[in-house]
């Protein structure tokens, strides 16, 4: 009988499943990364086909799950710390990229028509309790 992979989480990016799938196999958890060349190779399709799918054999589901629900989402300082929001206090803060002024949205256009990553882009923290939108000093 065929042992089949189910897929227990999904990622933007490879980079972000490569470092779990690490974590997983040093738990002697078998992993198959689907569709990580494809991203690797053009980014800006993750999300048409639906990111880079982390699967595991069913007999390990709930293992690999368990230690995926161990692993901090959240975003960290410099100093390991997580991130407050300043409007509620909660640490359920994600670091996101936006494209919000003129400068960004002209390099994000010429980044996609030369088909190059967006070179120039702010990066900021989302509160998951309250939305509240924040950058935070990192001098």
């Amino acid at each position: 009988m065929a042992e089949t992979f189910i897929t227990i989480a999904t990622f933007q990016y490879s980079t972000e499943a490569q470092i779990i799938k690490g974590r997983l196999e040093a738990d002697g958890i078998q992993v198959f990364l689907s569709d990580y060349l494809t991203i690797d190779t053009d980014p800006l399709v993750s999300n048409a086909i639906g990111g880079v799918k982390l699967k595991v054999l069913a007999h390990d589901t709930l293992k690999a799950k368990h230690i995926l629900s161990t692993i901090e989402k959240f975003s960290m300082d410099n100093d390991g710390n997580l991130v407050s929001c300043p409007n509620c206090g909660k640490q359920e803060v994600e670091l996101f990229s936006t494209i919000k002024n003129l400068k960004s949205f002209i390099a994000f256009v010429f980044g996609f028509l030369s088909g190059t990553l967006p070179f120039y882009s702010k990066d900021k923290y989302r509160c998951n309790n309250c939305d509240n939108e924040f950058e935070i000093d990192t001098k």
